[in-house]
């Protein structure tokens, strides 16, 4: 039998710089109203600046997730980082391996992933200490448990959308694999929320939209106190938003469902009953929806780039404690979640429920 290949970890991590700092008593600014300028739009479409020095790409699902090989996110142009936005846009997460982004500094990090958006400021999760507040540091050891403690006594597979309750969301987000556990584990799960809503029947899609749901950040806030007392991290107060359930994405023009369960609170408008029956049938759809997701397996130097427009995605947690996860996201934000036209019924349900019926035969 053959023995499986592990990476092995070193007794001490890799990226001491990036080790996460928590301090209870630092507070950060939100960002404030801004003008966004969707690099997709910018992008051509049959991406020269970013394949020019691609030697493999091939599809991780039907419906979601693209690898690319060969391309390095550092050494990219202007030009091909609005066509990188552009292929995320269109399959929702694009990885990267072997990259030598990890490497370049703070600084040079900060500046490549501002090209989508001002960065995102957390108001809970730890940043390098001698780094930018806009780092946000994923830490998992045998020295640091507080990912642990949060989740213990429940599923770790919780999909969402990062920060949905601000004003203007996350766009395209870099997550950036520094060290992962040896062996399988550890993984993220990235499911496409365009197909998440073209799979619920046509009469029930055209009920959704127009609502509106309200977005919070007060449960993880209370979390974060439960866990950590007088240690907690609550640098800015409770976020909150409303936001359209359905959206269009502004590059690909897809209706999108947004609403998620680590964030979306209420309907505007329903009674308590009503939305939470609503919103548990949605968040079940989207952890069912195995035939819409993909699931990223990482290594040291891997760079998982997805669009938190047209995505949710969830955390595996499946590896053994103590052993090192540590990665650190930089996260763009970017356009007001632009809602999806409501239409009057011309008849098209009954067509569509025809043709669904037509191909389940």
């Amino acid at each position: 039998m053959i023995a499986p290949v592990e990476h092995v970890q070193s007794k001490e991590p890799a990226y001491p710089d990036y080790l996460p700092h928590y301090d209870p008593s630092e507070k950060v600014e939100p960002v404030g109203a801004f003008e966004h300028d969707d690099p997709g739009h910018r992008a051509d479409a049959a991406l020269p600046n970013l394949m020019k020095e691609a030697t493999n790409m091939f599809e991780l699902s039907p419906h979601c997730g693209t690898e690319l090989h060969g391309v390095q996110i550092s050494e990219l142009s202007s030009a091909g980082l609005d066509e990188l936005a552009l292929l995320t846009a269109e399959r929702g997460c694009v990885v990267l391996r072997e990259q030598k982004f990890n490497d370049i500094g703070f600084e040079a990090q900060k500046q490549i992933a501002s090209h989508f958006g001002p960065l995102h400021r957390h108001g809970w999760m730890p940043h390098p200490q001698n780094g930018p507040i806009e780092f946000v540091i994923v830490f998992d050891s045998q020295d640091d448990l507080r990912i642990r403690k949060s989740w213990a006594r429940k599923s770790p597979i919780q999909f969402h959308v990062d920060q949905s309750p601000e004003p203007q969301p996350p766009g395209l987000t870099f997550f950036c694999m520094l060290e992962s556990p040896p062996g399988a584990g550890g993984d993220t799960i990235i499911s496409h929320m365009g197909r998440a809503f073209d799979r619920l029947s046509p009469s029930f899609r055209k009920r959704l939209e127009g609502l509106n749901a309200i977005h919070t950040t007060a449960n993880p806030i209370m979390r974060e106190i439960r866990d950590n007392g007088n240690q907690a991290v609550l640098r800015r107060p409770i976020t909150k938003s409303t936001h359209p359930v359905v959206t269009v994405h502004p590059v690909t023009k897809r209706k999108c469902l947004f609403v998620n369960s680590s964030y979306t609170q209420s309907i505007v408008g329903w009674d308590e009953e009503e939305s939470d029956y609503m919103l548990k049938f949605l968040f079940d759809h989207v952890n069912r929806g195995a035939d819409f997701s993909c699931r990223v397996r990482y290594e040291p130097g891997t760079i998982v780039v997805w669009d938190q427009r047209c995505t949710q995605h969830s955390q595996t947690l499946d590896y053994n404690p103590g052993q090192r996860r540590h990665a650190f996201r930089l996260t763009p934000l970017a356009n007001v979640p632009i809602p999806s036209k409501v239409e009057e019924d011309d008849g098209s349900c009954q067509e569509d429920e025809a043709r669904v019926m037509l191909n389940l035969c």
